[in-house]
């Protein structure tokens, strides 16, 4: 017995799938090139940035779990480093340090938004010097920041206290007054960051439209009112991100407190050392003073856990009071 086909060519012909059309793959080979060549762009800086950003985290956090030797090798101790992190009470203080450090600094930003309005102003003559003389700190080295404060603030040949002197007033010595030390590190901390802020704030600033000043002022809103009820709300944004970075680099402060404050028998003698030693600097005084490198990474890894919770909060917060467009 023979089969037979019933049906129509038509049917036939309608029953095999159309072939995919020339011009769709030649958009397919068109989208695969161009992803080829972005890959192939990017990989240089992907490349460094797994090599010197990505691996050196792993390896830390693997370091984390080990016990080092005083002429290298470790071993794997589990969570023993974190158990001893917990309890020590060296840790505990360096981390109200950077805390209170990290707040105090905050109080940079209404200071850098003041000077940024007041750069802001219509016809103000000699901005760009203005700029160029704010940003200078920031594109400075910081130890070389570190070293000229430092003997600004010294308490027997340095300037600041002179200048008390000409008026009567015997200044302390500030990096080894416990009542000062932290204090003199905040100032200056805003002092180095007060440009890059301005320069973030000015920018910000001249993105809004003048014509919502225009109306207010039409209105009758005077000067403070204009700042309070439009700058501050559009300059949300510009805020956020300010104040995003401005914690995250005063938690990792380091170059201010081992160059003013100094490093391993140099910092015990500072009296007032304990009042500033911050979780950076310990993790260093550990790592390559003491040789206790396990117990670092540790430390270290804590205050990475840290800056992530932070910065999550802040991500988490600015849902409240950020205002985009």
């Amino acid at each position: 017995m023979t089969a037979t086909v019933t049906g129509t060519a038509d049917d036939v012909r309608t029953a095999v799938p159309a072939p995919v059309p020339a011009r769709r793959r030649r958009r397919w080979r068109h989208r695969g090139a161009e992803a080829a060549w972005a890959y192939l762009l990017i990989a240089p800086t992907g490349l460094g940035l797994a090599v010197f950003y990505l691996w050196p985290v792993l390896q830390t956090g693997y370091f984390s779990f080990t016990e080092w030797g005083p002429f290298g090798g470790h071993e794997w101790v589990g969570l023993d480093n974190y158990r001893t992190l917990a309890a020590d009470d060296e840790v505990l203080t360096a981390l109200r340090n950077t805390v209170a450090y990290t707040l105090l600094g905050l109080l940079g930003i209404p200071l850098a938004v003041m000077f940024a309005a007041l750069l802001n102003r219509p016809r103000l003559r000699g901005v760009s010097a203005y700029r160029a003389l704010f940003f200078l700190p920031v594109v400075t080295m910081p130890v070389a920041v570190a070293m000229v404060w430092r003997w600004l603030y010294n308490g027997d040949y340095g300037l600041i206290n002179y200048v008390l002197s000409l008026v009567g007033v015997e200044g302390p010595h500030w990096i080894a007054d416990p009542a000062t030390a932290l204090y003199a590190l905040v100032a200056v901390g805003i002092w180095t960051s007060l440009g890059y802020n301005i320069v973030i704030f000015l920018a910000g600033m001249q993105a809004i439209p003048r014509e919502y000043y225009e109306a207010a002022a039409i209105d009758g809103a005077g000067a403070l009112a204009q700042f309070r009820r439009i700058t501050l709300p559009l300059l949300s944004p510009s805020l956020f991100f300010v104040s995003v970075l401005s914690v995250i680099g005063s938690l990792q402060l380091f170059d201010l407190v081992y160059v003013m404050g100094g490093s391993g028998q140099s910092a015990r003698a500072n009296p007032a050392f304990p009042r500033i030693q911050t979780v950076v600097h310990l993790f260093y005084d550990k790592a390559f003073y003491t040789n206790d490198r396990g117990y670092a990474a540790a430390i270290v890894m804590a205050l990475l856990v840290l800056i992530v919770i932070l910065t999550a909060i802040q991500f988490r917060l600015q849902k409240r009071w950020v205002h985009y467009g």
